[in-house]
């Protein structure tokens, strides 16, 4: 199984690599679209705003790439944290800026309920699974997961919902749509629970 890590310049990769070696699978780590076309499985992490992630993407030649490789080719797809973020067809993070548009959905900024609420949201909180689905198989419903974000995902469709988080009401913290996939919380960080929906992840 050949294992892409996307580098665009907008990740800490040595965690998640480290993570997926644990899973026993060697991922490589890249710089180079090309890369897309021996993978079998990819993974687009990505800490930052959703605007400089976009602008990577396309100065680095990934987003026609990865449009390309889950579309046409068919290849599995996990986005983390902002990765997930970018699968969506827009963010207004900075401004109002198009997404990859893998699945229908906008990125927005949390709006607290009260003044006790902060932002971003920062650390453990308990994950709740819509529906019965493969990449949450056999974790418990309510783990806990670990987060570090200011912006949501919000689908278009409530099918495409995964799990869910309570904060700010809730939020959607994991999605899915055919072969492309996303979780807010970072896996790498999350213990078990995170290392499970790695593993699920690279059986899909």
């Amino acid at each position: 199984m050949s294992i892409l890590i996307v580098d665009y310049n907008l990740s800490n990769l040595g965690s998640i690599r480290r993570s997926l070696e644990e899973c026993g699978v060697s991922p490589v780590v890249s710089e180079d679209p090309g890369k897309l076309k021996t993978a079998s499985r990819i993974v687009l992490p990505g800490v930052g705003s959703f605007t400089d992630g976009m602008a990577n993407l396309w100065k680095m030649g990934w987003a026609t790439a990865l449009q390309e490789a889950v579309r046409e080719d068919g290849i599995p797809l996990m986005g983390i944290c902002l990765g997930m973020q970018l699968l969506a067809e827009e963010g207004d993070e900075g401004g109002t800026v198009g997404g990859l548009g893998l699945i229908p959905g906008e990125v927005r900024r949390f709006v607290p309920g009260d003044s006790s609420t902060r932002i971003p949201h920062i650390g453990w909180n308990e994950v709740w699974k819509a529906s019965r689905n493969d990449l949450f198989e056999g974790i418990p419903d309510g783990s806990d997961f670990y987060f570090v974000h200011s912006y949501h995902f919000i689908p278009r469709h409530k099918e495409h919902i995964l799990a869910t988080t309570p904060y700010c009401g809730d939020f959607v913290s994991a999605i899915g749509m055919g072969n492309v996939f996303g979780v807010q919380f970072h896996p790498e960080k999350s213990g078990r629970p995170g290392f499970q929906i790695l593993r699920n992840f690279l059986k899909l």
